[in-house]
């Protein structure tokens, strides 16, 4: 089945024309993320558009949302007064599935456990007419890719990782539910025109790398904020090279580095794929406008004066690499990888290995992993720590239990999980001894900050590919090293491990029995979407005030958070999660992951009312109680990881008026900005050393809120002295009003009220 064919057909016939009138524009040759940017402009084109300074009006093709994600998008859209979405949309219910014991026995406690949720996704999916995939189908970027990318196409998500579909060649952001509401309301996307980072591929991989160790490369020259307000771009015949779904892998997890979205330009490997997932069609309207859908030759030739920044990188010569623990640009080849276990005093064993997730379970990736654990029990091997296997979508998975790779895992003691995220996001029951003993573990992941996968400060993840993952899952430590290390068998013979080997496309193509899809209805009008008023887990939402039209005085700080501060710090998944959809209730986890500059504790705030030590939530709430507002700090790349506008709208909700850093993470900004936030930064990145723990604060200059205009913050200290210092903004005119609206879906509201 091929999804949105005539949207497709129109985008491809429009394409040479607007990739034409924006070429004259700009006055030179275009990059391929220029084009599509271009080509989805949602007024006309008068003028070319500054990177990293003008603010763009977009047309996205379509949105996807994920079931955590979904929740609190969809209640804000259903208050906006449309009767259907005006682009295609899908909802993908793959976040509420935690691992625990297998696939068949997690997945039906899931649908269990979460009935009331899925039950209302389903519905005003139906309602609004949304594609619905259900428990089960899959992890949203897998199927996306699977069913809906295509070249030169470009869709937002409600989830970080939606850049996966760059594989496919199309421009993919992630974003918050508020911006989603846009565009199924058919109203523009806003987005600051990105800088543009070209990567160079040269030469081609072999042996024991992997697409994965492309981006772990990328990621440690880059760092974590390095390719913040960029798109990244890949070419070069190292990346012609590459699979479809290698390229989704570098795609995946270039949300790791900040990237606003990566791409790679159309070529055979994309139609490949395409048509071994049943779009040949596509494929062939493709190719029809191919030099669209790739940068144009001078820039292949002469990268420097098309691109910010260009790195250049030899696959010939890349080794696999293991970022982490704790943060995943901190890259080290897997040659200085028992050197650099014994100098920092990492945990060398391993304890549990495992591969799979949105960004490592394609076919290519199983059957790489598979050769190498069916090569290791011929050899008399097995699985020396714990091994679970993800498979993206019940595609890959019926696939590979078809050609015996299940079985393959299930040799060693392998167990395979559900089609879900699971231990990637914190849905994961893991079985330990001693929580608070540290301990390793490694994934085929993205993210391992700290607690990511279960929750425990005192486990050391790291990221690698899925074949280093599954060859140090035999080897039972991470400090292994498998291009030269052997491993002792059950014969006490020294055994290496030989070099992966797998399939692009299975031989046999794909097959599956139930893909788990839901087809919304025709008319939706006499669908009904019920949330019970004593529901724990689904909250109708109620308008934000609007701003009272003053400076702000008498602030209290709520929390000084130091150093890292990402999303999960703010607003933690795992089991917080099924609290995505009523956001009283999941207002109680705000900061409670962010570390106290004044304790260096967690969850533990000064309340100045009282005097008192308590937990972040619960001192905001008495503010909120008392009628006074609050301000929170934070260091540098504030909401750094995940798209999840809960984060921003859990300090909303409990009467935070502003959020003061050092520097923000995309997405989260824009999160704020949609909630009616001050999202402020210090001009003086030096001023956050003189913010105190008993600080009233004021917010001055917003009686002339402007684009450009600094605000002044003035910091009352207890002893009686005080320091007024700038601080800088980035809201346009527009944002100024969502701000005195009270938030952009006040807005909104008003445009359909009207």
């Amino acid at each position: 089945m091929v999804f949105d064919l005539d949207l497709i057909k129109k985008v491809y016939s429009e394409l040479p024309g607007k990739v034409e009138a924006a070429r004259k524009a700009v006055g030179r040759p275009l990059t391929l993320a220029e084009k599509i940017l271009y080509a989805h402009l949602y007024n006309p084109l008068s003028r070319a558009y500054d990177r990293g300074k003008d603010y763009v009006d977009f047309a996205p093709d379509r949105v996807a949302m994920q079931d955590a994600t979904a929740q609190m998008a969809l209640l804000q859209f259903m208050t906006c007064g449309r009767d259907k979405v005006a682009v295609p949309s899908t909802v993908h219910c793959d976040h509420l599935i935690q691992a625990k014991v297998g696939a068949l026995i997690d997945l039906k406690t899931a649908i269990d456990t979460n009935k009331e949720v899925y039950d209302f996704l389903a519905s005003i999916s139906n309602k609004y007419g949304i594609g619905f995939w259900k428990p089960g189908a899959g992890i949203i970027h897998q199927v996306v890719l699977e069913n809906y990318a295509f070249p030169g196409g470009m869709m937002i998500g409600t989830d970080s990782h939606t850049p996966n579909a760059g594989g496919l060649g199309m421009v993919a952001i992630g974003v918050g539910g508020a911006d989603a509401v846009d565009v199924m309301a058919g109203l523009p996307w806003e987005l600051k025109m990105p800088k543009l980072i070209g990567v160079k591929l040269t030469g081609k991989m072999n042996g024991w790398t992997s697409a994965k160790d492309i981006i772990l490369w990328v990621a440690g020259q880059l760092t974590v904020k390095g390719g913040t307000g960029a798109i990244v771009e890949y070419f070069g015949e190292g990346a012609d090279s590459l699979s479809a779904t290698g390229k989704a892998t570098i795609c995946n997890m270039g949300a790791e580095i900040g990237a606003t979205c990566s791409l790679f330009g159309y070529d055979s490997k994309m139609g490949a794929y395409l048509e071994g997932t049943g779009r040949e069609e596509v494929a062939a309207l493709a190719d029809q406008v191919i030099e669209h859908l790739r940068p144009d030759a001078d820039v292949y030739a002469n990268p420097a004066k098309y691109y910010d920044q260009v790195l250049e990188l030899n696959l010939s010569e890349l080794e696999p690499y293991v970022n982490g623990p704790f943060t995943p640009d901190l890259a080290t080849p897997v040659s200085k990888m028992k050197e650099a276990v014994a100098s920092n005093g990492w945990p060398a064993k391993l304890e549990v290995a495992l591969i799979g997730s949105c960004t490592n379970s394609s076919y290519e990736d199983i059957s790489r992993s598979a050769s190498i654990v069916k090569d290791a029990v011929s050899k008399g091997l097995k699985a020396n720590s714990e091994f679970t296997i993800t498979p993206g979508s019940e595609l890959v998975r019926y696939t590979i239990e078809r050609d015996g790779f299940i079985k393959e895992f299930e040799s060693v003691g392998g167990v395979v999980l559900a089609n879900a995220c699971g231990p990637c996001i914190g849905q994961w029951a893991r079985h330990i001894d001693d929580p608070n003993r540290k301990n390793t573990i490694i994934t085929s992941f993205n993210r391992n900050f700290a607690k990511r996968n279960d929750g425990l400060a005192s486990t050391h993840a790291f990221v690698a590919s899925p074949e280093l993952v599954t060859a140090m899952a035999i080897a039972g430590t991470i400090a292994f090293n498998p291009i030269t290390d052997t491993i002792t068998n059950n014969k006490g013979e020294a055994v290496k491990l030989a070099e992966p080997s797998g399939y692009e496309m299975p031989p046999k193509g794909f097959e599956v029995d139930d893909p788990g899809y839901q087809e919304p209805a025709k008319d939706g009008s006499g669908v009904q979407v019920k949330v019970s008023p004593e529901s724990t887990r689904l909250q109708l939402l109620a308008p934000f005030a609007g701003w009272e039209g003053t400076d702000l005085k008498g602030l209290k700080l709520l929390i000084k958070a130091k150093g890292k501060c990402t999303t999960d710090h703010i607003s933690m998944a795992g089991p917080w999660l099924k609290f995505r959809g009523h956001l009283d209730n999941i207002s109680n986890n705000m900061l409670i992951g962010a570390v106290n500059f004044f304790n260096e504790k967690t969850d533990s705030v000064k309340n100045q009312l009282t005097g008192e030590y308590g937990a972040v939530p619960a001192t905001q709430r008495a503010y909120k109680a008392a009628g006074i507002g609050s301000v929170v700090v934070g260091d540098e790349n504030y909401g750094e990881g995940s798209s999840r506008e809960h984060a921003a709208m859990e300090p909303r909700h409990l009467g935070v008026r502003a959020i003061l850093v050092r520097s923000f993470a995309r997405i989260h900004e824009t999160n704020l900005k949609k909630q009616g936030m001050l999202a402020l930064t210090f001009a003086d990145k030096a001023d956050y050393d003189k913010v105190q723990e008993d600080d009233n604060i004021d917010i001055v200059g917003l009686t002339s809120f402007a684009p450009g205009v600094q605000l002044t913050v003035v910091l009352n200290h207890k002893d009686g002295s005080s320091d007024s210092i700038k601080v800088n903004h980035t809201y346009n005119e527009q944002q100024i009003e969502w701000f005195k609206a009270g938030g952009a879906l006040n807005v909104i509201r008003r445009q359909f009220a009207n």
